[in-house]
């Protein structure tokens, strides 16, 4: 049930754009991973999240939802399922994107998280013709990625 309410805490803290409390959830050491960020250590994780709720805050709260469900943890294990719609920072393309996350918990909070995500149909919607058309390629997700770090490493350096 803890790790449970762990999920829950996180979820409910990024339907409100409250990376502090996102933050809090991970181990100090923790890992995430998904198709875009490969990130280890609560600074680099927090980091992200505080970028990605500020790109949110920046454009407006007003097309920002976050649904998730399916909720479920037993011993140090956990899953998850969640659906954001917001609007890319990059393009101002409105973006749904359905994420499946799985999570392994050490002491109550995620030690690890891996979250999957279709990269193709999210490329469509957040970079339009580009994304439908390279969206499946090694080398469009490359460059998603590249960019998706430049900005991540940009916004920790102004983090104290």
């Amino acid at each position: 049930m803890a790790n449970e309410a762990t999920i829950e805490r996180f979820y409910r803290a990024f339907r409100d754009l409250d990376a502090d409390t996102m933050t809090a959830c991970y181990a100090e050491d923790a890992r995430f991973e998904d198709a875009v960020f490969q990130l280890q250590g609560r600074r680099e994780i927090g980091g992200m999240w505080g970028m990605l709720c500020s790109a949110v805050k920046a454009r407006g709260r007003d097309e920002w939802r976050l649904e998730f469900n399916q909720i479920h943890a037993e011993g140090d294990r956990g899953t998850a399922h969640w659906e954001p719609t917001y609007r890319f920072s990059a393009t101002g393309r409105l973006v749904h994107n359905v994420i499946d996350a799985s999570f392994e918990f050490r002491g109550g909070l995620i030690a690890r998280q891996t979250d999957r995500f279709d990269f193709w149909r999210w490329s469509r919607q957040a970079l339009g013709p580009v994304g439908f058309l390279l969206g499946w390629s090694p080398i469009l997700q490359g460059k998603v990625r590249q960019q998706a770090a430049k900005n991540l490493a940009a916004h920790l350096a102004r983090q104290p």
